[in-house]
């Protein structure tokens, strides 16, 4: 007879891996999630930099629009290509092309000085950040058994400031 995997047994099989996954977890949510902060402060940096920006290089409010929204067309455009990318080269070297890329294309904001460079700029952000939530989430497919990996990825806050708070209710029951 195979064992209910969905059990709590089965998610703690032992504290020493319990142990094990809390350590990992610890080392590796904080880091992910200073990622995942700085991913959602640069897609609304643009916001944040919109009426000194404009003024700069005379953008209007539907061009403002215009060059906001281009950076989804990118992402989407891209995403495929960014999770085959991330399948055949993995993890580690997908995330760390996009964390790259990203950081270079973002600094290059500080040379736009038309409204056709914010558009650019824009589609390439896009292109640059394609990728990276499902490369975080496969990154965690490689540390964490989906048990596990579910409660971390739920989204919530308290996922990754305690990580070892699944190890708790295990060793209560």
């Amino acid at each position: 007879m195979r064992a209910n995997v969905h059990s709590p047994a089965a998610e703690c099989a032992t504290p020493s891996q319990s142990a094990v996954l809390d350590r990992v977890a610890w080392r590796i949510l904080p880091f992910l999630f200073i990622c995942y902060v700085l991913c959602n402060i640069d897609r609304s940096n643009v916001a944040i930099a919109h009426l000194e920006f404009s003024a700069e290089i005379g953008l209007s409010a539907a061009q403002y629009g215009l060059g906001a929204s281009l950076f989804f067309i990118g992402y989407i455009l891209f995403e495929v290509p960014s999770n085959l990318m991330l399948e055949r080269f993995g993890a580690r070297i997908t995330l760390t092309r996009i964390m790259v890329l990203w950081g270079l294309v973002t600094a290059g904001f500080m040379l736009v000085s038309s409204v056709e460079g914010f558009y650019l700029a824009r589609i390439l952000l896009g292109i640059a950040e394609a990728g990276f939530l499902p490369g975080m989430i496969l990154y965690l497919s490689y540390w964490f058994p989906a048990a596990r990996r579910g409660r971390i990825t739920a989204g919530s806050p308290w996922a990754f400031r305690w990580p070892g708070s699944s190890a708790a209710r295990c060793r209560a029951t």
